[in-house]
């Protein structure tokens, strides 16, 4: 697993599965403009909706969970896999919030 900056995250995650890791109400709170929400606490059930042939971007608030996330994931088969350095509080891209 590879942690990038934002400048690195900003340049692959349009081209990569970006998933949000944080429960869905910290979701509805605000996420990256195009991210699905899986939560870690979900994941073992949901990681089959991860295609393992194409890059995983993974974000949570800071990176505790995306990082545990990118641990399971690695040993469920999937290689790709990339994290946002600092998570959603130090993004400073497009974000998307339910009103």
């Amino acid at each position: 697993m590879k942690t990038l900056t934002e400048e690195e995250f900003r340049a692959g995650y349009r081209k990569a599965q970006l998933i949000d890791v944080r429960e869905p109400n910290e979701f509805d709170g605000g996420h990256i403009l195009g991210a699905r929400n899986i939560p870690l606490s979900q994941m073992r059930q949901r990681h089959k909706e991860i295609r393992k042939d194409q890059p995983v971007y993974l974000y949570c608030q800071n990176t505790v969970r995306s990082g545990r996330t990118a641990q399971m994931l690695k040993r469920k088969g999937y290689n790709d896999l990339y994290m946002l350095k600092g998570g959603f509080k130090g993004w400073g891209g497009k974000i998307k919030a339910k009103k």
